[in-house]
C-alpha cells in the first residue's frame, strides 16, 4: 500500500528511494522465486510448483482410478477455481482502490523501464528516442542532469544484460532452474533452451531500447486490466492537482511532466491519466520544486471525496461559465 497523503511530509526524493528499494527487493524475488520453488510451472512435470509443493488438480489420480469423480471435482474447485478467483479478486480490489500500484511499486519490468529512462535522459536528454522535446538539464528543485552521448556505452550493454536476465529467468519458470543455470555455466544448453534465451533476449532488447513505456501503456494486459478497474472507481487513489495553487506552476519547468516515466501530464483529468502507475514521481518532483515556495504543493495523492475533482473536472468545466479565471494545466 502506498503512503497516505499525510506521509508526504517526507521529501520527494526520500519517497522515491523507498519505492526503488521496494522495486529492487521484488526484482530479486522475481529472479529467485523459481530457484527456491516458491512459484513456477514445470513443463517437465506438467504442473505448478508452489512453495515447494506440487500443485495439481488431481486428474491423474482420477484417470488411474485412485479417487472418485466427486473428489476430483472438489480438487478442481479447491486447487483450481478458488485460487484463481482469489488472485483475480485481489487484483481487482487493489486496482479498484489504488490503480496500477503493482506497476509503479513492484513490477520488475517497470523497474527496468525507469532505470533505462534515466540513462537515456543522460545520453540524449530525453526518456526515449521517440520523444519530441529535449528535457531541461535541470528541473526546478532537482539536481542537474548533464547530457553526454558517452552514456550510450553504459545504456546499451545494460539493456542487453536486462534482456538476457529476463529471458533466462522466464525460462526458469518453465524448466528446472538449476538445470538451466548449470547448462549456461558449462555452455551445454539444449537447442530449445538456447533458442528460447536467444530469441527472448533479442525481443526484450528491442523492447527495452525502443518501446519501453509504449509497451507499458499499450501492450501490457496486466496494466490494462488494472487501469480499467481503477477508472471504474471515481474515488480511487489518484494524483490530484489543486487548481487553487496553479500559480505555483508559473515559475516551474514542468518538473512533474518531465518526471513521469509514462509521459503523462499529471495536472490533467483522470481519463487522460489512464495508464498512471501511481509511482508518484510527479508528486516527488513537484514537492522538490516547491520546497521553498510560498504557494504550497499543487500535486498530491488523494482518494475518496477529494479525488472526485480529478475524475469529474471535465464535467465541472462543461457546466462552468465560459469565463475561466484560473487556467487549467491540461496540455
Amino acid at each position: 500500500m502506498p503512503p497516505s497523503a499525510d506521509e508526504f511530509v517526507l521529501a520527494g526524493g526520500t519517497l522515491q528511494v523507498r519505492r526503488r528499494l521496494v522495486q529492487g527487493g521484488f526484482f530479486v524475488l522475481f529472479v529467485l522465486a523459481p530457484v527456491f520453488d516458491l512459484f513456477r510451472l514445470d513443463l517437465d512435470l506438467g504442473h505448478f510448483i508452489f512453495f515447494g509443493m506440487d500443485w495439481t488438480l488431481g486428474l491423474d489420480a482420477l484417470i488411474a482410478g485412485e479417487i472418485m469423480p466427486l473428489e476430483a471435482g472438489g480438487n478442481i474447485v479447491l486447487r483450481g477455481f478458488l485460487p484463481i478467483a482469489g488472485i483475480v479478486g485481489g487484483v481487482i480490489w487493489v486496482s479498484f482502490k489504488y490503480g496500477r500500484l503493482y506497476c509503479g511499486w513492484l513490477c520488475p519490468h517497470f523497474s527496468v523501464v525507469e532505470t533505462l529512462n534515466r540513462l537515456t535522459r543522460r545520453a540524449i536528454g530525453k526518456h526515449s528516442v521517440w520523444d519530441k522535446d529535449v528535457l531541461p538539464m535541470q528541473d526546478k528543485g532537482a539536481e542537474a542532469i548533464p547530457r553526454h552521448p558517452g552514456w550510450w556505452v553504459v545504456l546499451l550493454p545494460l539493456a542487453l544484460a536486462f534482456a538476457f536476465i529476463w529471458a533466462t529467468v522466464l525460462l526458469t519458470y518453465l524448466l528446472p532452474p538449476m538445470e538451466i543455470y548449470n547448462n549456461l555455466w558449462h555452455g551445454t544448453l539444449t537447442r530449445n533452451q538456447a533458442l528460447f534465451i536467444g530469441v527472448g533476449t533479442g525481443l526484450f532488447l528491442i523492447e527495452f531500447t525502443l518501446a519501453r513505456h509504449l509497451f507499458c501503456r499499450f501492450g501490457c494486459a496486466a496494466g490494462l486490466f488494472q487501469s480499467l478497474a481503477w477508472m471504474a472507481n471515481r474515488k480511487a487513489l489518484v494524483v490530484s492537482f489543486d487548481r487553487n495553487l496553479s500559480s505555483a506552476c508559473q515559475d516551474c519547468t514542468s518538473a512533474c511532466d518531465n518526471a513521469c516515466p509514462m509521459r503523462l501530464k499529471p495536472r490533467t483529468i483522470k481519463r487522460h491519466m489512464f495508464s498512471c502507475t501511481q509511482c508518484a514521481s510527479c508528486i516527488s518532483a513537484c514537492r522538490d520544486a516547491q520546497a521553498d515556495g510560498p504557494h504550497g504543493v499543487p500535486l498530491q495523492w488523494q482518494s475518496g471525496i477529494p479525488a472526485l475533482d480529478k475524475s469529474d473536472r471535465e464535467q465541472v468545466r462543461r457546466n462552468a461559465p465560459a469565463r475561466r479565471i484560473i487556467p487549467l494545466m491540461e496540455a
